[in-house]
């Protein structure tokens, strides 16, 4: 189980952080990502990291602006996000899978239930 906090509605430009829990002992195993889906859109990939943080995988759309990362003795996964803009607006969700998930959502076993960002222009 995920479950993702920290949304918000924000202005043009502001900053907004999410994190991202699960309960149990096997999160520093799991590749985590983020996802968004804007109303009427499909669920588009945001960012994603491995379990060692070796590397992360961004949008061209949010690079630069958003950064993901990872606690894994908080069994969290963060995202922050600067520079905000009206089209990053949707709901965002967390996903999790125990190998390598990329971009594809398919790939992804489990979700969280997803937290809403609004920037208002």
């Amino acid at each position: 189980q995920l479950v993702e906090s920290g949304g918000g509605l924000v202005q043009v430009g502001d900053s907004l952080k999410l994190s991202c829990t699960t309960p149990g002992d096997t999160f520093s195993s799991y590749s985590m990502a983020w996802f968004r889906q804007a109303p009427g859109k499909e669920r588009d990939f945001v960012a994603a990291l491995p379990w060692d943080s070796r590397t992360t995988l961004y949008a061209d759309s949010v690079k630069g602006r958003f950064t993901i990362s990872r606690d894994n003795a908080k069994n969290t996964v963060y995202l922050q996000m600067h520079s905000l803009k009206p089209e990053d607006t949707a709901v965002y969700y967390c996903a999790a899978d125990v190998s390598w998930g990329g971009t594809t959502p398919g790939r992804y076993e489990w979700w969280g239930q997803g937290t809403q960002v609004t920037v208002s222009s």
